[in-house]
């Protein structure tokens, strides 16, 4: 079945009004700048009507998206639609090739299409049973820092809660912030998993400065599900207000499993514009 822009966008319509109501926001001093959306949350629109949703994600106010794949289009297709949709991609989640020699122009088209970072999102079980296992994947992104630099843009990782199941007694996130070239290695913060695995940002911010350039911002209800952001119980002030600590440059909203992508998307970018931090 074909749908057109106007009736998938028109799809999105009940949920656009629930999504609307009000929530409060607390109050602060400061107000984040520019918002972002990891379009992991709506993949399942993107392939359906590709060049609809960037717009309508940039209509209800993101200026920046995050790409997990790109739905069979080229760099420069990509770009073109971002261009057109008046968004920037100052980053994209995507797997290393196991080829090393296939590394440069896997980097070279992430810069064709403007990303800055290039971001491994998942590590398989058989790469972290072991910290042996954690210290050859810290080699292998020391390695990636570099060839990407070539290339002009930036690597980094993104945690799940795994990275926080001590192993002998040592945390492998810990281990790979320990083994991993600042310069080389930045670290996308999953707000939720890491919370999820029982542990304080904050005391990660204080203690590894200004290597959090990137933060995944959804929300965990009390069960510990997960909830669009401002829905939940995680304190977004206290944890956004220590952004320069970090060294946060962009946020992206997400949610892994949304009931409606629309809603998801929309309350998300109208909390954390209200937001004060």
């Amino acid at each position: 079945m074909t749908v057109s822009r106007r009736d998938f966008l028109r799809g999105g319509a009940a949920g656009l009004a629930a999504a609307a109501l009000p929530f409060p926001a607390p109050a602060g001093d400061e107000r984040i700048g520019r918002i972002g959306l990891q379009l992991y949350t709506m993949r399942k629109e993107l392939v359906r009507e590709f060049d609809g949703v960037l717009g309508w994600v940039a209509s209800v106010g993101y200026r920046e998206v995050e790409f997990a794949g790109y739905f069979g289009r080229s760099p420069k297709q990509v770009r073109e639609s971002l261009e057109e949709a008046g968004l920037q991609a100052p980053s994209a989640h995507a797997d290393l090739p196991g080829d090393t020699a296939a590394w440069p122009a896997f980097f070279d088209a992430a810069a064709t299409i403007g990303h800055r970072y290039v971001v491994v999102a998942w590590l398989p079980p058989e790469q972290r049973r072991t910290l042996d296992d954690w210290k050859r994947t810290a080699a292998r992104f020391n390695r990636a820092g570099e060839v990407a630099a070539r290339s002009g843009v930036r690597f980094a990782y993104h945690n799940h809660d795994f990275d926080f199941k001590p192993i002998g007694g040592t945390i492998p996130y810990d281990l790979l912030l320990a083994e991993t070239d600042p310069k080389l290695v930045r670290l996308e913060l999953d707000l939720y998993w890491i919370i999820a695995a029982g542990h304080d940002p904050l005391a990660y911010f204080a203690k590894y400065p200004k290597r959090f350039p990137l933060v995944h911002v959804k929300d965990r209800a009390a069960d510990g599900t997960m909830v669009d952001v401002g829905r939940g119980t995680i304190d977004w002030r206290r944890i956004l207000s220590r952004r320069r600590q970090a060294g946060i440059e962009h946020f992206f909203v997400e949610h892994d499993e949304p009931p409606d992508p629309f809603v998801t998307a929309r309350q998300g970018a109208e909390y954390l514009k209200k937001l004060r931090v």
